[in-house]
């Protein structure tokens, strides 16, 4: 055995099922090693397809996605799709070969200090410096990287250390233990839930650890058994169904939007496995003054807009139950209502903005309307991501999935592999702007050779055109955001796509309809009017300023 199968073995007793990457000299023996194991290697077209992959696959199970990549210049692709996963809180384990350890105290052909350009953007990362610790670095890795609050971990293999022999037989993988996290001491719940209960409006807003399967359960229950509102930011979307009366949808446009009603009015806020790096609180903490309580894996970070009076920390779902049982004879008002019968017409109004053919939130409301309810939409970053958090009603946990920590465009392509390997039986639809499309495309040649059924949504304004607007609200014109596009749809096909650029509003229809029972790669190619964007942001500051 050489240190390379032993390093794959540990890889098996983490349960590793599927490593995306692409093959380089220095990770030969490791290529190798997988090759003889249970785990699938799947070459990819580029390394940030891989982490890509890798992230949305531990995004949606929890347990870290594993990328490769070579030295040098492998390395420095894989780094946005690490980073994301460092920012969006999602568990991925990234491996990169090296050259031999003779060499690694000079300048020499594709080295690059790996260690230090990952330090920033993993929880932990280490370089392989003898076979004898192989087990301890990976079951440390793994570790890491699925704790709460999960992330990126970086492990370095040298290429010499990769293929020597080991002839010491103690050397084998570690087992991991099972890991019980402690729920707030009960004197502080009780005092929190005196709290709670004082409260006139109070109301929830649900983060990114709010989507984890336990946690959401346990939130769905507390806020219907007590009619308590919820809030999503982004990356919470689905921590409680959106056909459930106490949901009043996302926060998070960066301007405000019809929900900022209620965080005025409301007196206390429980925040709920909320992160500031997916919206910032100076967003959402307005109005009156309000008590705040965080709930979540860890404590709060300093920020002036963020200063919560009791922190809660443990086991979200543990310290949710006990809120409830706290509460089971409490009853809110619907205080909230007239915000959620705003909401519900807004979107309603937009999905039937049809006045210039299509438009995101037309396309979305055609989406939602075939859309199995446990289907896993991915959204891209750009303009699309905006409407898809405020337009797209969500109706489970992990049912759609938003980058909104380092929010990297280029995103949903490849990851819808990695969400189609994940669950198998759910539909799964990337939909993203022309701009993010062409900086993965590439990876459509992995979705068809691996026969996946994964249907891809293209929205076109030959555009950035978040940045479009974004520019134009604040100096009423654009500057470097126009672009051009090839044919979207003889591109699909070259990819092995059943591609289409539909018609109207019913030949769209007719063709997801058609697509979301067929089998394989489908590619649509919807050309979008974007005067949406302003009649949204008209509508919003006439209603605020009247208040």
């Amino acid at each position: 055995m050489n240190g390379a199968q032993l390093f794959v073995k540990c890889l098996e007793r983490e349960g590793v099922e599927y490593i995306f990457g692409v093959p380089g000299e220095e990770n030969e023996d490791l290529l190798f090693a997988i090759y003889e194991s249970s785990i699938q290697f799947i070459p990819t077209r580029h390394e940030q397809g891989a982490a890509f992959m890798a992230n949305l696959w531990g995004r949606l199970t929890g347990r870290a996605g594993v990328c490769l990549s070579t030295l040098g210049p492998g390395a420095t692709n894989l780094v946005t799709g690490v980073a994301d996963a460092f920012l969006d809180k999602a568990p991925i384990v990234a491996i990169t070969g090296q050259g031999s350890i003779k060499r690694l105290h000079h300048e020499s052909h594709q080295m690059i200090d790996v260690i230090g350009m990952f330090a920033p953007i993993t929880k932990w990362n280490s370089t392989i410096s003898h076979t004898s610790i192989i087990p301890e670095v990976v079951r440390k890795a793994f570790k890491i990287a699925q704790h709460e609050k999960p992330g990126a971990a970086h492990i370095e293999l040298p290429e010499d250390l990769a293929g020597q022999s080991i002839e010491n037989e103690q050397i084998v993988p570690l087992q991991s233990g099972r890991m019980h996290r402690a729920t707030a001491a009960r004197s502080v719940l009780s005092e929190v839930i005196e709290r709670i209960k004082r409260a006139t409006r109070p109301m929830i807003i649900a983060g990114n650890g709010a989507i984890r399967s336990r946690a959401s359960k346990a939130l769905t229950e507390l806020s219907t058994e007590t009619n308590l509102p919820v809030v999503s930011t982004f990356m919470g979307k689905g921590a409680i169904s959106d056909k459930l009366s106490p949901s009043l949808g996302t926060v998070g446009l960066g301007f405000k939007d019809y929900i900022s009603d209620a965080f005025e009015k409301a007196d206390l806020i429980l925040s709920v496995g909320y992160d500031i790096a997916e919206y910032d609180p100076k967003g959402w903490n307005i109005g009156i003054p309000k008590s705040i309580i965080h709930l979540d894996f860890e404590p709060a970070e300093v920020f002036e807009h963020y200063s919560p009076d009791f922190e809660l920390i443990g086991d979200l779902a543990n310290t949710l139950e006990e809120i409830q049982l706290g509460l089971k004879d409490v009853q809110f008002t619907s205080w909230y209502d007239a915000t959620r019968a705003r909401i519900k017409l807004s979107i309603e109004r937009f999905e039937d903005y049809k006045q210039w053919g299509f438009s995101v939130p037309t396309v979305l409301g055609s989406v939602r309307s075939l859309f199995p309810d446990d289907g896993i939409l991915i959204s891209d970053v750009g303009t699309h991501k905006m409407w898809i958090a405020r337009n797209f009603p969500t109706y489970c946990s992990n049912g759609c999935i938003i980058s909104n920590g380092l929010a990297s465009m280029g995103i949903a392509l490849p990851g819808g592999i990695g969400a189609k390997l994940a669950y198998p039986d759910r539909k799964v639809i990337a939909l993203m702007g022309d701009g993010g499309a062409l900086m993965n495309i590439q990876e459509l040649e992995t979705a068809h050779r691996l026969k996946l059924h994964i249907i891809y949504i293209i929205l076109n304004d030959n555009n950035y055109g978040l940045i479009t607007w974004k520019q134009e609200m604040s100096r009423n014109k654009s500057v470097g955001t126009e672009i051009s596009n090839p044919d979207f749809v003889k591109l699909g096909e070259s990819f092995g796509a059943v591609s289409y650029k539909p018609a109207s509003e019913e030949d769209f229809r007719l063709k997801l309809e058609m697509a979301l029972d067929g089998e394989g790669i489908h590619l649509f190619e919807i050309p979008i009017n974007t005067t949406v964007n302003k009649a949204l942001t008209a509508e919003l500051e006439q209603y605020f300023s009247k208040k």
